[in-house]
């Protein structure tokens, strides 16, 4: 069928948006509001202290996300 070799693609492109996002306290809306409440219970989250943690884990769920799309979709 005409488009089915788009389906890996969306896959991929939802995967890395929605998971990419969590890298920053500004990525995602979720990460805004829970910086906020944090602020506010006295508890300051600093950007950067915010990525030391965020990077590590966006780029072992990418890892994850690509082996799902390459055994889904390309094997």
């Amino acid at each position: 069928m005409v488009g089915d070799y788009t389906y890996p693609l969306w896959g991929a492109l939802s995967l890395g948006a929605c998971l990419g996002g969590n890298m920053t306290i500004i990525g995602a809306a979720a990460n805004v509001i829970v910086s906020e409440n944090s602020a506010k219970e006295g508890h300051t989250i600093a950007f950067l202290e915010f990525m030391k943690f965020g990077i590590p884990i966006v780029a072992i769920s990418l890892v994850i996300s690509s082996a799902y799309i390459y055994l889904k979709f390309l094997h």
